[in-house]
């Protein structure tokens, strides 16, 4: 053998030294592994949580909100509740006083709608008909008229937010 250069037992001692090196690096790296995988772990399940929180807010919310909604459209039609009322209460009233009360009792009614977004659909006559709007009732002739155009309104229709709640009952021009 020559001199400097390592035995077999050096050699095998320097293999082992390595492999020994190389595990503790490993388990080094495993357990970094472990940790992270632990943490992430906790984030998903932190994550999921506040999703489900969110979720439980919003649904609540949700509810909070179209109870008071009814709530809001309900306490503008006391009002008008209290006018009928006191209109009522009056035994002796004249046919020209019930009319007057009447009269302004539906203008709080129209009001307290109109508070609430629920706009009339009264088309004029000539107006173009809007099956999104409009409910055809009858076709009728109209010499004086655009073909397919609202000749007269049987009753009117009503929108809230502008979403059809009620079409308006319309006749309708026919065609020449």
């Amino acid at each position: 053998m020559l001199q400097g250069e390592p035995s077999p037992e050096e050699l095998e001692a320097a293999q082992a030294a390595n492999e020994a090196d190389a595990l503790a690096a490993a388990q080094g790296e495993l357990a970094a592994l472990q940790a992270k995988n632990a943490e992430l772990a906790d984030q998903y399940l932190r994550a999921q949580a506040d999703v489900q929180n969110a979720r439980r807010r919003a649904d609540d919310e949700i509810t909070k909100a179209r109870k008071f909604a009814v709530e809001a459209f309900a306490e503008s039609l006391l009002p008008v509740t209290d006018s009928l009322e006191a209109g009522l209460a009056i035994k002796d009233a004249t046919p020209e006083q019930i009319r007057e009360g009447a009269e302004a009792t539906l203008r709080q009614l129209k009001s307290a709608l109109e508070r609430n977004k629920v706009i009339e659909v009264a088309p004029a006559a000539g107006t173009k008909f809007d099956p999104h709007q409009h409910q055809a009732i009858s076709v009728v002739p109209a010499p004086d008229q655009e073909p397919n155009t609202v000749v007269s309104v049987l009753q009117k229709g009503y929108t809230i937010n502008e979403r059809v709640l009620r079409p308006a009952l319309v006749t309708v021009s026919a065609p020449k």
